[in-house]
């Protein structure tokens, strides 16, 4: 009977392996014939339309890789883990295009669903935007709501306009990293830290419960610098002054009391927007300045994803003879290894800047950068192929994004030219490194760890703890690569040693700072920063080119079959959320995702030495 019973298991266990590899494979083909009848479709863009820039999710650098299948069952499943992310370039390029498109009369901004931009990228986003109104076309801005990253954009309108129920929320920036040191406590976690830098607070998270005086110093002051430049940027475009902001409670209390507690009166009162009006009525005045859509009773509009579409689908084939600057994107957390794009591997990154050396067209690169730091080891392996290109003749410039600290700026340190943003957070010169061990919490489990090796080297582990005279020699290891750090700077940075030692200490500086101390060399653009490469490189005609990583021929066939969001072709559609349940979902969405990034922050410490060049209190609350 048994015997009977196992067999039947069997049979059942295999019959269903086997079906579920069919199902598998049928839906494969499914989605295979969905996306190539997708991708026939062909995007037409109205006469006299409004580009209707509706941006949802985050503005990044670079866009992070996904699995196409991890991609398609989220999208099946209702997985929203991560936030969306746009390109900052796509849109920078699709608004370019609007501007020289006579097909395109105006544009509306529909930031509703846009999610987080650090300062620099929402600054190039206003540029374009800028130049799009010189061309003499109208912007128009208008949502139930404007957060303080969706008001930046708002306020470079022609007319701001707003729900009758809704509100600005304009807060100001802070760093708010949530602390461990309890709970590690409680998991009877040994912590062995160990770091150099007054200002090094990347492992108070591990040690403390709350931000130290020294960090809440320094953090002070480049937030309150950062403010300054969302203010002056803002007010500059809207009839306020800076003054107009409010900063304390009392101050807002009294301006709400001031409208009975209606927000969007206070709006109106204090100039944030021009017009109350519902969406009904937003959607009538374009109605009237560029007809109905489809002889429906929306206005005639393209959306943003579906203009990117168009304009990307007809791509110019590169000049394979013409001379070129080479663009590698650095973005995310610093790791040993090979990691897909978000991620910066320090071989991967290095392999695509060796990529760039070896070309023989690439005639200067530029290392775009957007990274809080991580492994020195990885950070130091992208700098020896940055010493590499210029011993090969070719000039190198780093452009600093929204963040480029710790080892963000030791592999920019080596560059020919260092330029970044005015809100570029960068500095952060320290080295930490941070072991745990478990023998604590193995005892309270009532598990413990004993036998014998043939040096004292070996006795210390996970499990067992570190000698304190392990740690001694730990910590002479961290001092010899903040050492070294500080060399790496005077060095390339034609520095005097003291001078960088008295910059470094771990401390946060905005690019303005940092250029005074002779960190940087210019502040700009991406796009300043590759003509200066081509100007270094002698460069009158060249084209630029991004240097990515390849997918694999399984990664473009499954990117193939599931970019076109197959699982959600075969799925009924769903309403939309109303806008408060939209805004506490998202919120609690923060939380949740903070929680787990601070988390995944473990993870990712691969250091084979443990040393590690980290700024955690750059990532800005807004």
């Amino acid at each position: 009977m048994i015997a009977k019973l196992f067999k039947g298991l069997w049979h059942a266990l295999n019959f269903s392996r086997r079906l579920l590899v069919n199902l598998v494979f049928v839906v494969l083909i499914i989605g295979l014939v969905v996306a190539m009848m997708t991708s026939e479709e062909e995007i037409l863009v109205p006469q006299d339309s409004v580009l209707r820039l509706n941006l949802s999710g985050k503005l990044v650098e670079q866009l992070t890789y996904v699995d196409p299948i991890d991609a398609a069952l989220d999208d099946t499943f209702g997985s929203k883990e991560k936030p969306m992310e746009i390109l900052v370039d796509d849109v920078i390029k699709v608004i370019n295009n609007a501007s020289r498109d006579n097909r395109i009369k105006a544009i509306h901004l529909d930031l509703r669903n846009l999610y987080h931009g650090h300062l620099d990228k929402l600054r190039d986003i206003t540029t374009a935007i800028e130049a799009f109104k010189a061309s003499g076309k109208p912007v128009y801005a208008h949502g139930p709501y404007f957060t303080q990253t969706q008001y930046y954009l708002a306020s470079t309108a022609n007319e701001v306009s707003m729900h009758p129920y809704g509100g600005v929320s304009i807060k100001g920036f802070g760093t708010y990293p949530m602390y461990f040191k309890d709970a590690l406590e409680k998991l009877q976690v040994t912590q062995h830290i160990f770091r150099v830098g007054t200002y090094k607070s990347a492992v108070e998270p591990f040690i403390r419960n709350d931000m130290s005086d020294a960090a809440k110093e320094a953090n002070k002051l480049w937030l309150s610098s950062l403010w300054e430049q969302y203010k002056e940027d803002v007010a500059a475009r809207r009839p306020f002054n800076t003054d107009n902001f409010d900063e304390t409670l009392t101050q807002l209390g009294e301006k709400m009391a001031s409208v009975s507690g209606d927000s969007a009166q206070f709006a109106m009162k204090y100039g944030w927007v021009d017009a109350l009006e519902t969406d009904q009525e937003f959607n009538d005045k374009l109605v009237q300045l560029v007809g109905t859509q489809n002889k429906g009773n929306k206005y005639k509009q393209v959306k943003y994803s579906e203009y990117l579409a168009s304009i990307t689908s007809f791509q110019a084939i590169p000049n394979p003879l013409s001379d070129k600057v080479a663009v590698v994107v650095a973005k995310g957390h610093i790791v040993d290894g090979k990691r897909k794009a978000g991620v910066i591997g320090g071989d991967s990154t290095a392999a695509l800047l060796r990529k760039a050396r070896i070309d023989e067209n690439v005639k200067a690169v530029v290392l775009r950068i957007d990274s809080g730091g991580g492994s020195v080891f990885a950070s130091e392996q992208i700098r020896n192929e940055v010493l590499a290109i210029k011993a090969a003749g070719k000039p190198i410039v780093a452009s600093m994004g929204s963040v480029a600290a710790s080892g963000g700026y030791w592999i920019a340190a080596s560059a020919n030219e260092i330029w970044a943003s005015p809100s570029t957070i960068t500095g952060s010169i320290g080295i930490f490194g941070t072991i745990f061990t478990f023998e604590n919490s193995l005892k309270e489990l009532g598990v413990y760890s004993d036998g014998v090796a043939t040096t004292e080297l070996k006795s210390s582990s996970i499990s067992r703890g570190i000698d304190p005279q392990y740690a001694d020699i730990i910590q002479m290891g961290v001092e010899d690569a903040y050492d070294k750090f500080l060399s790496v700077i005077s060095e390339a940075r034609n520095l005097n040693k003291e001078d960088v030692n008295e910059v470094a200490q771990g401390r946060v500086w905005l690019a303005p700072q940092a250029l005074e101390f002779g960190l940087i060399d210019k502040l700009g653009t991406k796009e300043q920063a590759i003509e200066s490469a081509a100007a270094l490189a002698s460069l009158e005609h060249y084209d630029v080119i991004n240097v990515e990583q390849t997918l694999t021929d399984k990664e473009r066939l499954m990117q193939q079959i599931f970019g076109a969001k197959v699982t959600q072709s075969l799925l009924p559609t769903t309403s939309q959320t109303d806008t408060l349940q939209k805004v506490s979902q998202q919120s609690i969405g923060n939380l949740i995702y903070k929680v787990q990034q601070s988390a995944n922050m473990i993870e990712l410490y691969n250091d084979p030495n443990s040393l590690y060049s980290v700024c955690t209190m750059c990532d800005v609350a807004q």
